[in-house]
């Protein structure tokens, strides 16, 4: 009886190191971040515009390395737009504008909320630029739309939360 005690006590100290060793030698994995678009999908308060990204073809070079700043605009700031403009948006003859609209709300690179109050505008990847004003504290983008969260960390950028739909210059 004493020899199965002894046996069970070494089994359970050779378990333990093993245990030990393993996560000291970082054998436990830490989940990956996620890229843009997985994470807009998870917070579940970015479904209009995951259905709007996937309806322009833009989710492969939102999941691409980029690195990117999205300033997303939640499910609230799309309903602030006129009844119908959102299906009207999302059919395949409208492609280019919603694309037009999309990419304005994406700047190529990291640009962390530190940064964003330091600037008066930023280049777009649609092509123009959008205005960045502070007001009380507060960062606007076109004296129209309130950045309300910020510095959203992803795999492959950075989201800032808006509650207004921005809308590009027509060219």
């Amino acid at each position: 009886m004493k020899t199965i005690y002894q046996a069970y006590k070494l089994l359970l100290l050779l378990v333990a190191t093993l245990l030990t060793t393993q996560t000291m030698a970082g054998g436990y994995k830490k989940a990956k971040q996620k890229d843009i678009v997985d994470t807009a999908i998870a917070a579940g308060s970015f479904n209009t515009l995951v259905t709007a990204v996937k309806a322009a073809g833009l989710v492969e070079t939102l999941k691409s390395e980029g690195p990117f700043t999205v300033f997303a605009p939640s499910d609230e700031a799309f309903a602030k737009l006129p009844a119908g403009t959102i299906e009207s948006l999302l059919k395949p003859e409208n492609k280019e504008k919603l694309t037009n609209i999309l990419t304005y709300h994406v700047v190529s690179g990291k640009v962390k909320a530190k940064d964003v109050v330091k600037m008066t505008s930023a280049s777009t990847v649609q092509g123009s630029d959008v205005g960045i004003t502070v007001k009380d504290g507060s960062v606007v983008l076109n004296n129209s739309s309130n950045v309300v969260k910020t510095n959203i960390k992803t795999s492959n950028g950075i989201i800032h939360v808006i509650d207004t739909v921005i809308l590009p210059p027509i060219k």
